[in-house]
């Protein structure tokens, strides 16, 4: 089979094994954050933090929803990492963000994060702290063993057969997940020019 057959024959796949009843779930969270004026924050490393970023412009954009990422941030980020080191740097922006139980966290992460493993720490410290806050937290991970998978209130998991392909797959499932939210009559305010 040819790369692009099995690329393409994976994302096929992982789009098929969407559980449509937690996307569901998913907007019906998202759409009472909004109906209760809370901020959605989106939470990610490396490409899923860029993603994070197109998801925020989305949000504000088009479903006139508060929605802001830590990793926007760059002098205050890198300060951050500097001062308190990579696991704090996400949970400290959110503490003076006032995260609250108004709010949600949207996760996006091929793994997840990992205590064993020392993994996306950071990403684990914020979700401790929604805990905490009695926020709600939705995560879209490649991986069904990780912390974010094992400790949100709703977790989008994007399955591939090919383990090679899991990141490349997965981050670009979580901007196909956040363009559909952001597309459902439920949540869309405003019409996109095209």
């Amino acid at each position: 089979m040819s790369f692009a057959n099995n690329f393409y024959k994976n994302l096929k796949y992982s789009i098929d094994k969407l559980d449509p009843e937690v996307l569901k779930k998913s907007i019906d969270v998202i759409f009472k954050t909004k109906k209760n004026r809370g901020r959605v924050f989106f939470l990610g490393s490396g490409g899923s933090a860029g993603n994070c970023s197109h998801a925020v412009n989305d949000f504000r954009k088009i479903c006139n929803i508060e929605a802001y990422s830590p990793s926007d941030n760059t002098s205050e980020l890198t300060d951050r990492i500097n001062d308190d080191g990579w696991d704090k740097s996400y949970s400290g922006w959110l503490k003076v963000s006032k995260l609250n139980s108004k709010d949600l966290i949207i996760i996006m992460s091929v793994g997840g994060g990992s205590i064993k493993r020392k993994l996306s720490l950071n990403l684990i410290d914020s979700i401790k702290l929604a805990k905490i806050k009695n926020c709600k937290i939705i995560s879209i991970v490649g991986k069904d063993d990780g912390y974010a998978y094992k400790n949100s209130d709703l977790c989008i998991i994007t399955k591939v057969i090919d383990q090679r392909l899991i990141t490349p797959i997965n981050e670009s499932m979580q901007a196909v997940i956040w363009h559909f939210f952001v597309s459902s009559k439920k949540l869309q305010s405003n019409k996109t020019m095209w």
